[in-house]
């Protein structure tokens, strides 16, 4: 009888267990609705000349999804993209290579303008040629080719050490920079206007020139505190040559090869980079001091007005970088300079 009851009770608990659900099994899986497609939506596109306000071309249906402001399609060869500069207000900003239509105040019927920026050259030509000058102009009137000082001072060599020195010391700077922009730096744009190189080209090739020759003239006398004097200003010119390295070295690692992306730039591992704390261009900061070094070791007035000048463009270039960084970054360190901690 236990037996039989036995029996009963369990075919009774297999029977509820045949209606009951297992516990682990996997639940039916339910097929996704599909998503509906979401509409395309076009543009229509008019391009007018930012100065006559001539209607020079009208693209239509253009798509909107991540759609990128097109170049303007004209016949003629010598628009080539570079020279293009496509605003939405004729007295504008140009627009960025990466705008989309779709983030632009615009409807779907849009205006934009047309500027030519006029022939371009690449970056880095301009960069080789402007600093390739006062690299072979400032060896002429060291090894004082002829027609430079009088006759009987042709190929002959200054007396005084702190003049090779200089030589040396201006070589390595210009040297650095054409390594740096073979190598290191990574240019946002790829062009600039070509009547940029003219100007560039006198700026730094003229002082290069109007420095060499007082630096090299036979007349030439060292400075009044002698060696200590030029020692001082040595080590001050290489410690900024080196910091300027490490900040160029920084920059460089926080854009990926082939990307526009922009960042803030912090301090590294490397102490000459600490100088992000407290300046927002300090490879500026360093250019001034090696300048500055430099005018102190040749005591020479042509390099003191050149060292006076490119602090005041660097200061401009530092300025406007500094309000780019505050109005793209919102949490930018606020306690950061320009160009000189706590003062400009």
């Amino acid at each position: 009888m236990d037996a039989l009851a036995l029996e009963a009770s369990g075919k009774k608990s297999s029977n509820a267990g045949l209606g009951a659900p297992v516990s682990g099994a996997a639940p039916a899986k339910r097929k996704q609705a599909k998503k509906p497609k979401k509409a395309v939506v076009f543009f229509e596109v008019e391009i007018l000349d930012a100065k006559t306000k001539e209607k020079l071309c009208f693209l239509d249906k253009v798509r909107n999804k991540l759609q990128r402001i097109l170049y303007l399609p004209v016949p003629d060869p010598q628009w080539y993209p570079a020279r293009q500069s496509i605003r939405l207000d004729p007295k504008g900003k140009s627009l960025k290579d990466e705008d989309v239509l779709q983030h632009l105040p615009v409807g779907t019927t849009a205006t934009f303008y047309f500027r030519d920026l006029g022939a371009q050259i690449s970056w880095v030509t301009v960069f080789l040629t402007e600093y390739t000058g006062p690299l072979v102009i400032y060896l002429l009137f060291y090894f004082r080719v002829p027609f430079i000082y009088a006759p009987k001072y042709d190929f002959t060599t200054s007396k005084h050490w702190v003049v090779h020195l200089a030589c040396m010391c201006h070589s390595f700077h210009y040297m650095k920079r054409l390594l740096e922009t073979l190598f290191v730096h990574r240019f946002s744009h790829g062009t600039m206007p070509l009547r940029n190189i003219f100007k560039n080209c006198t700026y730094y090739w003229g002082f290069a020139a109007w420095m060499a020759y007082y630096i090299n003239h036979p007349l030439y006398t060292p400075p009044i505190y002698g060696e200590q004097q030029i020692r001082l200003a040595l080590i001050l010119f290489l410690f900024c040559q080196i910091g300027n390295f490490s900040i160029h070295i920084a920059l460089r690692n926080l854009r990926p090869p082939g990307s526009k992306t922009r960042k803030i730039p912090y301090p590294t591992k490397n102490p000459f980079t600490w100088i992000f704390l407290l300046v927002s261009c300090p490879n500026y900061t360093y250019e001034l001091g090696s300048w500055l070094g430099f005018t102190l070791m040749t005591q020479c007035l042509p390099v003191a007005f050149f060292t006076l000048v490119g602090f005041i463009q660097m200061t401009v270039w530092a300025k406007g970088k500094h309000r780019s960084y505050l109005k793209e970054f919102r949490d930018y360190p606020p306690l950061r300079s320009p160009i000189i901690p706590f003062i400009l």
